[in-house]
């Protein structure tokens, strides 16, 4: 079922031409031009319902409501904290970029380099918002999200303590696109405390759509300086840091003004005659807007007495504004680089077992037009990106993110199947990603000769679900392919511990639902520590629907790992909400049972769900909570699928409805979610 709504929305997309930057998807279905307009009409401000002026908004835990950083908030919009607001004064600059009260630097660095390119900027600002003609309000932003554009709709109601702003704001006072751009951040990841932590890289590729590369200065390329000349020319986007050996180092300020562990923005990169040789100068900006290095080519500093003053002239030194010249001390650099008109192939998959993972096939044909000298083997050069997606929304569900990686094998001849266990059994790889890493995205740049590859992502720990694309750059044409995962033989599979070995021991290729039910059956009826009745065979087939990715109706082992991994995870839950170790939970427990699965629903679904799934004694037995858990993803999935524009309705032509399921959910009449799918309830003190 799933698999066939993935199609439909596909096919969908592909058709309407959604995700380019000048057709984004509406975030949450919210058009800017239609809500404006009709608070234009109605005469009263826009208040927004999906990200609403409420502790919510804040955080989760250290921003959480109860939380002593969180008294005194109140929400003001920019016309109750100055006389006349603006969006823009004079043109957006980085230093219209001053940190707050939140620990989002990597982002603020982010924005400070985006202003450098006023292309850039205005893709992710439009210019068709102020605080005078038509104002509502209402502002928007776009964002580039795993392969696509997205626009995000806010108001203008920010968090203030003291009538000051509480988090990024403008060094002017009267500028707020910096602040407002934060918010429709937060919103995009869930929250002001989401974006606490991160790095640049995961800015600037949000901004751009850009691929990232990192340098580590302990091992530098001896071109690096020409590298940051050419890219920040090209438009590219920069940031350097110092690493740190412990977290007690983190944000701690050198005796120089340095702070480790701190993003800086890489704003210029300057060659200057210097007593007899060419220095090579570098210009950074600190996002807190002040605390600048003191040593050499500081503000004020000797060296620039010994310079021609006409050089000096163009290296715009001021006072403390958080911006200065330096010649050597980061540790790490890192860049995203723009390519206008240069397509990148993003895949989107599911990380799981080595072998079992998905798997990437590219060709490269062409060689580069400049190879490197030394080198007599000519080679094509190719930017590989793994990303993982939606992690940082799922913080404060205490999903972090996953270390991850990636490897390439050259292949002796092409081929389109799915290479088996035998082909990587001491085979060594032709490129690798550095480490598994617990980033946003690994990528690296790699020199292959000509030739046919085979890319396998996967996490470093195994049976580690996660959504994830693979991005693919290259100088010349290249070809890409990407081929499904396999359902191999359980000889193919290593050795696991516990009741998992034993289902696999039993597993021929695929399973169905009344195999799956007699596996599953076999392994929870010998627990004692919780109630079990046995899967309904119903509750089989919604497992197979849930996970079944290729639309067979069967699970592979692949497909069959991950529904194992869920079903272990609720019943942590399960057990975790069993207070009493009655093996079974009581109606008024499941709501906190269901809030730790991260579903948050009204009254009504939960009183529906008490009548569905509840005993005449009100009490709920694991069958039933899983029963319950895997209907809730499955209907959720179906909606987010088929809900491209995320308006909170789905449409169906007749032929469309002729391949999906006809019969009703206990929950719900069939396809008639329009209402009911409105789970994500909001707090009583939300405006």
């Amino acid at each position: 079922m799933a698999a066939l709504a993935a199609t439909i929305s596909k096919r969908r997309a592909a058709a309407e031409g959604l995700g380019s930057n000048q057709k984004a998807v509406k975030y949450l279905g919210q058009d800017f031009e239609t809500l404006r307009q009709q608070c234009l009409d109605s005469g009263v401000l826009f208040k927004d319902p999906e990200f609403p002026a409420c502790p919510s908004a804040l955080g989760y835990k250290d921003l959480g409501p109860h939380s002593p950083q969180t008294q005194g908030i109140v929400w003001k919009r920019p016309t109750e904290l100055c006389p006349s607001p603006q969006f823009i004064v004079g043109g957006a600059t980085r230093t219209d970029v001053c940190q707050g009260a939140l620990g989002d630097c990597w982002l603020l660095a982010a924005i400070a380099s985006l202003t450098l390119n006023e292309e850039l900027l205005y893709r992710v600002v439009p210019r068709d918002q102020n605080f005078q003609e038509n104002y509502a309000g209402i502002f928007h932003f776009q964002f580039w999200q795993y392969g696509e554009w997205v626009e995000v709709v806010v108001d203008d109601r920010l968090p203030t303590r003291a009538g000051e702003l509480l988090f990024l704001h403008s060094g002017e006072g009267r500028e707020f696109w910096s602040a407002l751009l934060e918010k429709a951040y937060a919103k995009l990841n869930g929250s002001y405390e989401a974006l606490a932590g991160g790095s640049t890289v995961e800015g600037f590729e949000d901004f751009t759509g850009g691929i990232s590369e990192f340098y580590d200065l302990k091992k530098p390329p001896a071109s690096l300086y020409q590298i940051v000349r050419k890219a920040l020319r090209a438009g590219s986007l920069l940031a350097c840091s110092i690493d740190v050996s412990s977290a007690a180092e983190a944000e701690a300020i050198t005796s120089q003004k340095l702070v480790k562990s701190h993003a800086y923005s890489i704003t210029g990169a300057e060659e200057v005659d210097f007593r007899g040789h060419r220095e090579k100068l570098i210009r950074l900006r600190n996002p807190w807007g002040q605390v600048e290095w003191t040593g050499a080519w500081s503000d004020n500093a000797p060296e620039w007495n010994y310079i021609d003053p006409r050089q000096k002239e163009g290296l715009d030194k001021k006072a403390e504004d958080g911006e200065f010249w330096f010649n050597s001390q980061a540790r790490s650099w890192e860049a995203v680089h723009y390519f206008p008109g240069r397509l990148g192939v993003s895949f989107p998959g599911g990380l799981t077992t080595y072998w079992t993972n998905p798997q990437f096939k590219i060709h490269l044909d062409e060689v580069d037009d400049h190879q490197e000298e030394g080198i007599a083997e000519a080679c094509c050069t190719v930017l590989l990106g793994l990303m993982q997606k939606n992690r940082r929304r799922q913080k404060r569900m205490g999903q972090g993110l996953l270390s991850i990686g990636y490897a390439v094998y050259q292949l002796e001849s092409p081929t389109d199947a799915h290479l088996g266990r035998d082909f990587f059994l001491g085979r060594q790889p032709s490129a690798r990603s550095s480490t598994y890493v617990n980033l946003r995205e690994v990528s690296a740049r790699l020199r292959l000769p000509p030739g046919a590859y085979v890319v396998v992502p996967s996490t470093f720990e195994p049976f580690r679900d996660g959504d994830f694309c693979l991005r693919v750059f290259s100088e010349k044409k290249a070809e890409a392919l990407c081929v499904s995962s396999p359902s191999p033989h359980p000889s193919e599979v290593a050795q696991e511990d516990g009741p998992l070995q034993s289902l696999f021991e039993k597993l021929d290729s695929e399973l169905g639902a009344n195999e799956l039910k007699m596996a599953l059956n076999e392994v929870f009826s010998k627990r004692s520590d919780i109630k079990f009745n046995g899967f309904d065979i119903n509750t089989c087939r919604e497992m197979i629907s849930l996970m079944d990715s290729n639309g067979t109706g069967t699970l592979g082992l692949v497909e069959f790992k991950t529904l194992w991994w869920k079903i272990e995870k609720y019943l942590e839950i399960y057990r975790e909400t069993d207070a009493k170790h009655l093996g079974t939970i009581d109606a008024h427990e499941m709501r906190a049972a269901l809030q730790k699965a991260g579903f948050t629903l009204n009254n009504q679904v939960q009183q529906t769900i008490v009548t569905r799934y509840a005993c005449s004694k009100l009490g709920i037995d694991f069958d039933g909570f899983l029963a319950c858990m895997i209907r809730l993803e499955t209907l959720f999935k179906i909606f987010s699928l088929l809900d491209k524009d995320q308006n909170g309705i789905v449409r169906l032509s007749l032929a469309e409805t002729c391949i999906l399921p006809a019969k009703e959910s206990p929950l719900y009449p069939a396809w008639s979610w329009k209402a009911r799918l409105v789970m994500w309830g909001q707090s009583p003190d939300c405006e």
